[in-house]
C-alpha cells in the first residue's frame, strides 16, 4: 500500500473525541473562513476546509483520504445508480463518496445519522458543498432507516453501501438489507475499520460460504466472538454517551455469495487500517 502522508496526518485522537462540540465548531470553522464564497459549490474545498480543521484544532473521526481514495475508485468503477452509507458523523464520507458517485453518473446517496445534531452538520455541509440535489441525510437509527426507506418504496435497491457506523451493527445491518432483498448480486460493500479496531463478526460473515451460512442460519454453531479490539473506545464512548445499541439479529439471506477482500491503508492520523471490499456475485437456490 501507498505510504502515509505524514504532513496530512490529523492531531492525535483524545479520550473523548466526538460528540463534546466539536461537530458544531466545524461549521463555524468553515462558514467564518475569509474565502467562504469560494468555497461554496466545490466538494472538493469543503474537504480541504474539515481536513484543515482535524489538522490543526481537533481530531475527527472522518474516513480520511487514504481510505477515502479506495472507496471513490471503486464508485468509479461500479458506478452506482443508488448508494448508502451508514453513519455519517459531520459529512466526511458523505460529500466525498456522493461528489463521486454524481461524476459517475450515480442519481442518490443516503447519509444514514443516528444523531440528529450529526446529521444536521451532515445536511449544511452537503449544501455547501452543493450537494443537495443528490444527498438526503436520514436521521435516526439505523436499522428503523434501512425499514423505513425500503417500506415507503424510495429505496428498492443498493448498488454500493459504505459501512461506518457501530461496529457491533454492520453485520446485523447487512443482514437485514439481504432479508429486505436491498442487497441482490450485483452490490458492493466497503465496510471501514476493519483492521482498527477490527470487526471479527462481520469480517467472517462476508468471507464465509454460502454452506457455512447455512449451517449456522439453521442453529449450527455460531460465528466467532469479536476480539479484544472489537470494542474499541468508539464504541464505548457511543455506548456511554448514547445509550447501549440493542442489535437484533435476522437470518438474511446465506444464499447470497460473496467475494470479499481486504485492501489495507491508514487512519487520517496514521494507524494501520483497511476496508474490506465484498461485492456480492451471485445467489444459490
Amino acid at each position: 500500500m501507498p505510504d502515509f502522508e505524514q504532513s496530512k496526518a490529523y492531531t492525535k485522537k483524545e479520550e473523548v473525541f466526538f460528540d463534546d462540540g466539536r461537530e458544531i465548531e466545524i461549521l463555524h470553522f468553515i462558514y467564518d473562513k475569509p474565502d467562504i464564497e469560494e468555497i461554496r459549490g466545490s466538494p472538493s474545498r469543503v474537504l480541504a476546509a474539515i481536513d484543515e480543521f482535524a489538522r490543526t484544532k481537533k481530531y475527527l473521526m472522518n474516513v480520511g483520504e487514504h481510505k477515502g481514495h479506495i472507496v471513490t475508485d471503486l464508485i468509479a468503477e461500479v458506478k452506482p445508480q443508488t448508494m448508502v452509507e451508514l453513519g455519517g458523523y459531520v459529512g466526511y464520507s458523505c460529500i466525498l463518496f456522493a461528489d463521486a458517485v454524481r461524476k459517475a453518473g450515480g442519481k442518490r446517496y443516503f447519509s444514514l445519522e443516528r444523531d440528529p445534531v450529526f446529521g444536521a452538520v451532515i445536511s449544511s455541509l452537503v449544501d455547501l458543498a452543493g450537494l443537495s440535489d443528490v444527498v438526503k441525510v436520514i436521521v435516526g437509527s439505523s436499522d428503523a432507516s434501512i425499514k423505513r426507506l425500503h417500506a415507503s418504496g424510495t429505496l428498492i435497491n443498493i448498488d454500493m453501501m459504505f459501512l461506518d457506523h457501530y461496529k457491533p451493527a454492520y453485520k446485523t445491518d447487512l443482514k437485514l438489507c439481504e432479508e429486505l432483498r436491498l442487497i441482490t448480486p450485483g452490490s458492493v460493500l466497503a465496510a471501514d475499520n476493519v483492521i482498527t479496531p477490527g470487526n471479527p463478526p462481520y469480517l467472517e460473515y462476508v468471507r464465509s460460504s454460502v454452506a457455512e451460512k447455512r449451517k449456522i442460519a439453521d442453529g449450527g454453531s455460531s460465528e466467532t466472538a469479536p476480539d479484544g479490539r472489537f470494542e474499541d473506545r468508539t464504541a464505548k464512548q457511543y455506548a456511554t454517551r448514547r445509550g447501549e445499541e440493542k442489535l437484533g439479529e435476522t437470518k438474511g439471506n446465506p444464499n447470497l455469495q460473496y467475494e470479499s477482500k481486504l485492501v489495507n491503508s491508514w487512519e487520517p492520523e496514521g494507524i494501520p487500517d483497511g476496508v474490506e471490499i465484498t461485492r456480492c456475485v451471485g445467489e444459490e437456490v
